[in-house]
């Protein structure tokens, strides 16, 4: 493996951190994902892109999204920024002259959890639950990408056809209620709105409402691991993401299992490499790949 470049792209930041010959992470760095248009994006990546240009071999991505022959689209749009069809790949070869490649960050994050399991199994599964929900499935010991890089786009089945409309367009999506966006817009009734930080906060220091959210995200995710497992037979789950890994979470969805048949209780942990995941990922694949 040569040294490269590898990005994770999601709704709330950009991260980028340089990799090595070992698949080892370092100048590791991170700035907000730009809002608004492609050119502002173009713009963020030129600036993560530019000092490492002359030092790498190749650009590895994970991106939230549908990441499809060089392209990148988005279920629900505003997780992007309202970016609806962005040149990805040509964007990025253009500005680091090298090979570039893509992956789904839900996928690229399974990929890396799935090389650090202490168990041998065949189906597994990833959950990101932040700014959206998203995942990333290996079957029969192989990443499953797809044929439209829609693989992995959990946070689109169905939580509640009763429930909030989804950026998707559809109703009552998973990502509607489990999301850190669904948790912040939760409060839209309150006489203060707050962001799903503050939730957080407020659950911690025992304010009911506050729990009643969180617990409501985590039943949530309970319900569609349960419908995964059964649809999959998954030997193991894996959460990640700003709000999987939050203090409290993860016990919250396991809590939420307790109440369905053992059958549907797939086995859970923490995400290994933390925020790190759809990095790792997109460092083994770009290896894998090129």
């Amino acid at each position: 493996m040569k040294q490269g470049l590898v990005l994770d792209i999601g709704g709330t930041k950009i991260a980028a951190a340089r990799v090595n010959h070992k698949g080892e992470l370092s100048q590791r760095q991170q700035i907000a994902t730009p809002r608004g248009d492609a050119e502002r994006l173009q713009r963020t990546l030129e600036q993560l892109i530019e000092p490492h240009r002359q030092h790498v071999d190749f650009v590895g991505v994970a991106s939230t999204g549908i990441v499809s022959n060089g392209y990148l689209t988005a279920l629900n749009p505003a997780n992007l920024g309202g970016l609806a069809h962005f040149p990805l790949q040509a964007c990025i070869e253009g500005i680091a002259n090298v090979p570039c490649v893509l992956l789904n960050d839900g996928q690229a994050a399974a990929w890396a959890e799935y090389q650090t399991l202490s168990i041998a199994v065949n189906n597994m599964m990833f959950v990101t639950v932040s700014t959206g929900v998203g995942g990333g499935i290996v079957l029969n010991n192989k990443l499953h990408t797809g044929n439209q890089g829609l693989a992995g786009h959990i946070g689109h089945t169905l939580a509640d056809p009763h429930g909030p409309m989804c950026g998707c367009g559809r109703r009552g999506c998973v990502e509607s209620v489990a999301s850190g966006t669904a948790i912040g817009a939760a409060t839209a009734a309150w006489a203060e709105p707050v962001t799903a930080v503050e939730v957080f906060r407020m659950a911690k220091n025992g304010q009911r409402q506050a729990e009643q959210i969180i617990d409501d995200s985590a039943a949530a995710i309970a319900q569609m691991v349960a419908d995964m497992t059964m649809a999959l037979d998954l030997e193991m789950v894996v959460i990640g993401g700003s709000v999987g890994l939050a203090e409290g979470y993860l016990d919250r969805v396991r809590l939420a299992q307790k109440t369905l048949p053992a059958i549907y209780r797939a086995p859970l942990q923490a995400a290994h490499y933390r925020q790190d995941s759809g990095l790792s990922g997109a460092a083994l694949w770009a290896t894998a790949t090129l």
